[in-house]
């Protein structure tokens, strides 16, 4: 499998490319706080059993912050995340257009179409089950010059509640369903949802994947009008922004054609006004 060490996210736009080299675990100021309050606790609880209520209350202010976090995708303290392309790539006016919960077999393929009338290269993230269920699907993404990354196998609202056990088997199952239908292991994970937990930094560098999240969405799986999708992503639409969209689950469960394929050409229309160009985000790796 292809592993990458990648910089920081305060570092991320440092060099012209993310170095290659092994993936290594990364812990935060989090990891190390909540680690010294249970240490604390359990100290104080032996040496002086009478303090138990303040060692509980310590516990429990520490867990409840740690839960909070999983509502801030974007936020540094569950482990690092790339938020956007590193600076150099910015400077020459590239974005990352991301499409999430595919492939689909109908949404996928136009996706692609439109694409390429663009010229536009983009990162797909998607689904280990739909990836064995549509391997030809994933293949097409790569054979027109976009990457196929991970979005786990289950695509589960609950993984932010996992172990790192069954976190670390689900996204590596995505990684063998996507590496067996492709040739291509995944170098980023995208987690479901955008929830992520203290246990998804241990598990994905187990694994030997890199966290990606966003800083422009457009809620596509919600709206219903392709004009608000339009008017909410270029509004955050700028040089080195990562970009969240869908093609896949979601858009498929309601009536009507899905607005990713109506809004996408005036997205990627902007993108070209704005002198703006999207890339797959595999071309921000340095090769090994």
């Amino acid at each position: 499998m292809v592993s990458t060490t990648i910089a920081p996210p305060h570092a991320a736009g440092a060099g012209a490319t993310y170095p290659a080299g092994p993936r290594r675990l990364r812990f935060t100021p989090l990891h190390a706080g909540v680690a010294a309050v249970h240490g604390g606790a359990a100290a104080a609880w032996v040496a002086a059993p009478a303090t138990w209520p303040w060692a509980l209350g310590a516990l429990v202010a520490s867990h409840v912050f740690t839960a909070a976090q999983t509502l801030f995708p974007r936020g540094q303290l569950l482990g690092p995340a790339l938020i956007r392309v590193p600076r150099a790539f910015a400077e020459r006016g590239a974005v990352a257009l991301t499409f999430d919960d595919g492939p689909d077999p109908e949404v996928t393929p136009a996706t692609l179409d439109l694409l390429d009338r663009a010229g536009a290269k983009a990162t797909f993230f998607c689904i280990g089950e739909r990836v064995r269920r549509y391997p030809a699907l994933a293949r097409a993404i790569i054979a027109r010059g976009h990457a196929v990354e991970n979005h786990s196998y289950a695509h589960s609202p609950y993984l932010g509640l996992w172990s790192v056990g069954r976190v670390r088997r689900d996204v590596a199952a995505a990684q063998a369903a996507i590496a067996d239908a492709t040739g291509v292991a995944p170098l980023f994970f995208r987690p479901p949802f955008g929830v992520r937990n203290p246990m998804l930094e241990p598990a994905l560098a187990a694994v030997g994947v890199h966290c990606v999240v966003w800083s422009a969405r457009a809620y596509d799986t919600i709206a219903r009008d392709p004009a608000r999708v339009v008017r909410r992503l270029t509004a955050r639409l700028d040089a080195g922004a990562i970009v969240l969209l869908h093609d896949g689950i979601a858009v498929r469960e309601r009536t009507g054609p899905p607005v990713l394929l109506d809004a996408l050409p005036v997205v990627l229309a902007a993108l070209s006004a704005r002198n703006l160009h999207s890339i797959n985000l595999r071309s921000i790796v340095a090769p090994a």
